[in-house]
């Protein structure tokens, strides 16, 4: 286990809530943007993936440094230890990468 603090980074991005977590924030060179480096992913090594991880890390996984506007940042928050990251609806907060298989919508 690493000594470096773990931060969970909620962010705007397209109308859609990002929750992601990082082991580097700070101050961005760029004017108005924050930092975040060093991503942490789950690393999977059975048969169970989790669909929203698979996404983050196929849309972030080659990212070296994530330069953030200021004001899309939601949250930022020290925590002990990782949790499930997500992408959600900003208007209803659903998520929306879901598991399969889906269950039908009531009508």
């Amino acid at each position: 286990m690493s000594n470096k603090p773990l931060y969970k980074i909620t962010f705007l991005n397209h109308g859609k809530v990002y929750e992601l977590y990082a082991r580097h924030l700070g101050g961005s060179h760029l004017w108005g943007f924050s930092d975040v480096a060093e991503l942490v992913f789950d690393v999977h090594d059975g048969l169970v993936v989790d669909p929203t991880e698979e996404r983050l890390r196929e849309e972030f996984g080659n990212t070296k440094v994530l330069h953030l506007p200021m004001q899309s940042i939601v949250r930022i928050e020290e925590v002990e230890k990782k949790g499930q990251a997500a992408i959600r609806d900003a208007a209803t907060g659903e998520k929306v990468v879901t598991p399969f298989p889906l269950p039908g919508k009531p009508r």
